[in-house]
């Protein structure tokens, strides 16, 4: 059965193949993809610290409910998940969704907006090693992997680790 599958950013600083390869994969496997994100239009790529190319917002987050979809995925970049993590209606969205209990995949920084919205706490995860501090703060156990699973909260650290990382995802969707 076809799943929903939310993606969120913020409108800029998102690590392009953190966004786009998650998205195929999903794709490929017959969910339908949408882009959430704080402003309508285009959210802009980055390729490290280039721009890259744009992709056209869905739906405005603060207009989505966690109900409507089966799955969230959390691309990172740096400006991205810090600038999620400062809009309110993005942290709430993500702490309900990571409530819900459906399955919630945050890669490299992205992590830093499951710390904003209280959800690490008690929690095993991975990111880019400069969260180490801030996970175990919020009262995560941080840990060096390509890939960790926590419930419904899938981890990982970069763009290396996308296969295994796209991989969680899909067996975490599920095909019903």
């Amino acid at each position: 059965m076809t799943k929903r599958i939310a993606f969120l950013t913020a409108n800029e600083g998102i690590e392009e193949v953190e966004l786009t390869q998650p998205w195929q994969a999903a794709a490929d496997a017959g969910h339908t993809v949408e882009l959430l994100s704080l402003e309508d239009g285009e959210v802009q790529l980055f390729q490290h610290l280039d721009k890259s190319t744009t992709q056209q917002v869905d739906r405005l987050v603060a207009n989505a409910s966690p109900d409507d979809y089966d799955a969230l995925v959390l691309p990172g970049g740096v400006a991205n998940p810090d600038a999620l993590r400062l809009d309110e209606a993005a942290v709430g969205f993500v702490r309900a969704f990571v409530d819900s209990g459906k399955p919630v995949a945050a890669i490299c920084h992205a992590p830093w907006t499951l710390v904003e919205a209280g959800s690490v706490r008690g929690r095993r995860l991975t990111s880019w090693p400069s969260l180490q501090t801030d996970i175990r703060n919020g009262g995560g156990e941080w840990v060096d992997e390509e890939v960790v699973v926590d419930g419904n909260l899938i981890t990982s650290r970069n763009p290396d680790d996308l296969p295994a990382f796209n991989a969680a995802l899909l067996d975490a969707v599920g095909t019903d």
